[in-house]
């Protein structure tokens, strides 16, 4: 791996950051409103607007409650499903720990299931694989299932719903990374018995932070409020049954998810005009690949722009070193999620798999995919890498001439 001295930094150009949060101009609109009608507190008319728009994009009947964040909705979730301390909870490895961290929170044990390559998502292969291991082992199914979107991508719900419906397991689905991406024309987040989704301020729309659980029946959503307001019963005074959570959305926050409801259509459509601009820009340099749709079934947001780097064709350089040297040309890039069977909490956790997700892990790069960048941004980031294979491909060639 090749480090750069801090005085290579090129500080000529503006920086490109990974993925901003952009505005649409109309999220101002419902802050005031809030402030003027003292909706200041969570629940409100903004929050109740934010969660009938998701509704209504999302279809499938779907019922949405705004949360504190995506990793709240996941837990709400896990909660409605039943889940306890001493079950087992089947998660994709190739994810972010916020996917995995829920399972923990109620004691529950992940078992983490590798990915498969078309998609980079859970392998329908290896999810049957685990389900039949975990019952020969334990005499008894896992209680859930947590498949994710990643990086956007659509994971093969046919396949993975069929399993889980053999084995009578249902799924709580993360879609976190994958507003407005479609599966056979369906979108993310509606093939679970619950979905979750993310507004932190580098998802494809912003509430600041915040997240959203979707429920398929207005009964779900409705027990969802229940347990994200403290879990109080319908009495005169504070009486409670169940352990409770401080996880609603603030009208405040809501407010600005609604202005960003209005520009999510012009948002999906720029991060996939994005990837096709990278794609053309990259198209002719060898050992760098863009992530794309395996098939016409999936339609990505490409919320993330992701690239495979093969060392063999790339003077033996590796994601990382394109990462540190677009770092001095002051370009934001990032390594792809460590899987979850691999990080230090989660090292006794049980794995079913053949390495995928590492491999995947070790040779990809997310690229600046932020809604706001322009063509010229993604073109310096494109010049940047080709910039950086000539430069590895002559000194390949002068190595060879001094010899």
């Amino acid at each position: 791996m090749t480090t750069y001295k801090n005085s290579e930094l090129s500080i000529m150009q503006e920086r490109i950051w990974l993925s901003l949060a952009q505005m649409g101009g109309g999220e101002q609109k419902y802050i005031q409103e809030a402030f003027d009608t003292n909706w200041v507190v969570p629940l409100g008319p903004n929050v109740n607007g934010f969660e009938n728009d998701i509704a209504k994009f999302l279809g499938e009947d779907s019922h949405v409650v705004a949360l504190s964040a995506g990793t709240a909705a996941i837990h709400l979730g896990l909660v409605q499903l039943g889940i306890e301390a001493g079950d087992e909870v089947i998660c994709q490895s190739f994810t972010f720990a916020a996917s995995a961290n829920p399972i923990k929170y109620l004691g529950a044990n992940p078992i983490f299931v590798d990915s498969e390559e078309d998609t980079w998502n859970i392998s329908p292969e290896w999810l049957e694989k685990a389900i039949l291991d975990r019952k020969a082992k334990t005499g008894k199914s896992p209680k859930a299932i947590i498949p994710v979107h990643l990086y956007g991508m659509p994971a093969k719900m046919d396949e993975i719903c069929a399993i889980a419906a053999k084995y009578d397991i249902p799924i709580m689905e993360d879609a976190a990374e994958a507003m407005g991406a479609t599966y056979k024309g369906r979108q993310c987040g509606t093939f679970g018995e619950y979905g979750a989704l993310s507004f932190n301020g580098n998802k494809m729309i912003t509430t600041s932070g915040g997240g959203a659980l979707i429920c398929r029946t207005e009964e779900g959503a409705k027990r969802t409020m229940f347990f994200a307001t403290q879990a109080r019963e319908n009495r005169p005074y504070y009486y409670h049954e169940h352990i409770g959570y401080n996880y609603r959305m603030s009208n405040i926050c809501a407010g600005i998810g609604r202005g960003q409801m209005e520009v999510l259509e012009e948002h999906i459509a720029r991060r996939r005009a994005i990837h096709a601009l990278y794609t053309e820009q990259l198209a002719e340099c060898q050992g760098i690949s863009v992530k794309q749709n395996p098939s016409t079934d999936f339609d990505s947001n490409f919320w993330l722009t992701c690239i495979e780097v093969d060392p063999t064709l790339c003077n033996g350089k590796s994601a990382d070193d394109i990462r540190l040297y677009l770092e001095t040309q002051n370009i934001e890039s990032r390594l792809l999620w460590r899987p979850m069977h691999t990080q230090p909490i989660f090292a006794d956790c049980p794995y079913y798999g053949d390495g995928v997700s590492e491999r995947i892990f070790e040779r990809g790069l997310c690229l600046p995919s932020g809604s706001s960048l322009s063509d010229e941004q993604i073109i310096r980031v494109a010049n940047a890498i080709k910039q950086y294979k000539i430069s590895l491909y002559c000194s390949r060639i002068d190595e060879t001439v001094q010899y």
